[in-house]
């Protein structure tokens, strides 16, 4: 059968099936078992109207049991079990064995990596973008620019960024951007300028922010009063930026005394520690956008009362955003920042793609896909996808929480 007519027969059939089951489990409901008529009418049509609802609901409930349910029971069934035991079950032994592989422990530190890195760039250049565009005549347009790639899929973006990381031999030319850009750095005084100081000054701002942010984070722990579990995760906060801080400002060492081959083409993506991010540039490119469309609205339902008041009171462009429009949008910033959060922890066509999680680029679910698919070990693959859904159910459960919170 063509492809176009059994589409157009599968549509006939799904909505008339649709259509069908609602109709005959209402009259079944109405006609049969709580008929609206006879002594007990009354009755019959409260019963029929509390069931309603779960005739409506049942095709979800079924369909979300079969593909969301019984996956992650069968799943973890399979991380217990061993393939080349016929199944037999090994209890815990295969997440033994996943946590002595060293790739696994890479796959962690790049997820890591990650989390700290696309959210945070995400949701700044999000709300960059969307205080910016508007603020200019033309902010229409430049938001349909920056929201455009989220139309294009995640292994259409990474075609395209891994032809702007291409190299060429060195006696041909460079058809990748970042490689035609590099050759013709020559040692200068601008490339220096470019690859060394500009480098170490966005260094020294990304560690001034952290420092900023986590003074802000802890800084109400000093007045007490919060929770034992709040203080916990403050002082952890802390620690983190301050883990964060002294290996940027490590790092601008290595920075100013290193010897770059100037003129020569490089394989980026084969380069450890600095692959992930041109990866991640690829996902932040990405995600920009969705986080400018949202943070965009929560700008403009800021009420216009409370900017004018701060301008009155003498107050400047950069404190308005900052000390009158940021903390308004709070709970957007985190929803964002939550959403966004989780795309991170599944990441996996960007990797498979790009560099299949070769030169300490693996991820978790690349790691679980080569487990599964590569290496035939269903028992190890799928105790990972169990790693994977414990990482991301915290975060999950914590956004339909806040959601419900904001309708109540």
């Amino acid at each position: 059968m063509h492809p176009a007519l059994l589409g157009l027969v599968t549509i006939i059939i799904g909505v008339g099936a649709c259509i069908g089951y609602f109709y005959l489990s209402n009259l079944f409901l109405d006609k049969v078992l709580f008929p609206g008529k006879g002594p007990n009418a009354g009755k019959n049509i409260n019963r029929a109207n509390q069931v309603r609802p779960w005739l409506f609901l049942a095709p979800a409930v079924f369909a979300l049991g079969l593909y969301l349910g019984y996956p992650v029971i069968e799943t973890l069934r399979l991380s217990v079990t061993d393939r080349s035991l016929d199944g037999a079950f090994v209890g815990l032994a295969n997440y033994q064995q996943m946590l002595a592989e060293p790739k696994f422990w890479e796959a962690m530190r790049n997820n890591m990596l990650w989390l700290i890195v696309v959210p945070a760039a995400s949701t700044a250049f999000g709300l960059l973008a969307a205080q910016l565009t508007d603020r200019i005549a033309w902010g229409n347009v430049a938001k349909s620019l920056v929201f455009m790639p989220m139309a294009i899929s995640f292994v259409g973006a990474s075609v395209i960024f891994k032809l702007i990381y291409d190299a060429r031999p060195e006696d041909k030319a460079q058809i990748g951007l970042l490689n035609a850009i590099w050759v013709q750095f020559e040692g200068g005084a601008l490339s220096v300028l470019f690859l060394q100081v500009l480098p170490i000054a966005i260094v020294l701002v990304f560690a001034a922010l952290v420092a900023y942010a986590g003074y802000v984070i802890f800084r109400p722990a000093l007045s007490g009063g919060s929770g034992i579990l709040v203080l916990v995760a403050r002082v952890a906060s802390a620690a983190l930026a301050l883990y964060l801080i002294w290996h940027s400002l490590g790092s601008i060492l290595g920075i100013a005394t290193a010897e770059l081959p100037y003129g020569e083409p490089k394989a980026w993506l084969t380069v450890p520690f600095f692959n992930n991010f041109l990866l991640m540039v690829v996902l932040i490119w990405i995600q920009t956008g969705f986080a400018m469309v949202i943070l965009s609205a929560a700008l403009r339902g800021i009420p216009e009362e409370t900017i004018e008041a701060a301008i009155i009171d003498g107050a400047n462009p950069l404190q308005i955003f900052f000390r009158i429009k940021v903390p308004q949008i709070i709970p957007t910033i985190t929803v964002v920042w939550t959403t966004i959060t989780l795309v991170v922890l599944k990441v996996f066509d960007i990797v498979f793609a790009m560099t299949n999680g070769q030169w300490q680029t693996q991820v978790l679910a690349n790691y679980m896909f080569d487990k599964l698919f590569r290496a035939n070990d269903w028992g190890v693959g799928s105790a990972s996808a169990i790693v994977i859904m414990i990482l991301v159910s915290p975060i999950l459960a914590w956004n339909v929480w806040n959601a419900r919170k904001e309708m109540r």
